[in-house]
């Protein structure tokens, strides 16, 4: 059986970001509520940096991918060329 410990924090938050929270949660789920919610965006956030650092490997490394495409092109299209 595994425990959590948890910590009792104060946060301020805008009024109408807490009606939000009391519309979808029931009462005394709201840290529930919070705490998943946070795990989520930082889970979202995390992979879009990562898509992002993906992104700009590729389009840093994209006239290499294509120059060693092209030679391997040139090579298949001639072993066919010889094959015909």
């Amino acid at each position: 059986m595994s425990t959590t410990t948890l910590k009792r924090v104060n946060i301020s938050i805008p009024q109408a970001t807490l009606e939000k929270v009391d519309a979808l949660t029931e009462r005394g789920d709201r840290s529930k509520f919070i705490d998943q919610a946070v795990h989520f965006y930082v889970d979202a956030i995390g992979h879009k940096q990562l898509q992002k650092s993906l992104k700009e490997g590729a389009l840093r490394q994209a006239n290499r991918d294509v120059d060693i495409a092209t030679q391997w092109f040139q090579v298949d299209e001639s072993v066919w060329l010889k094959n015909q």
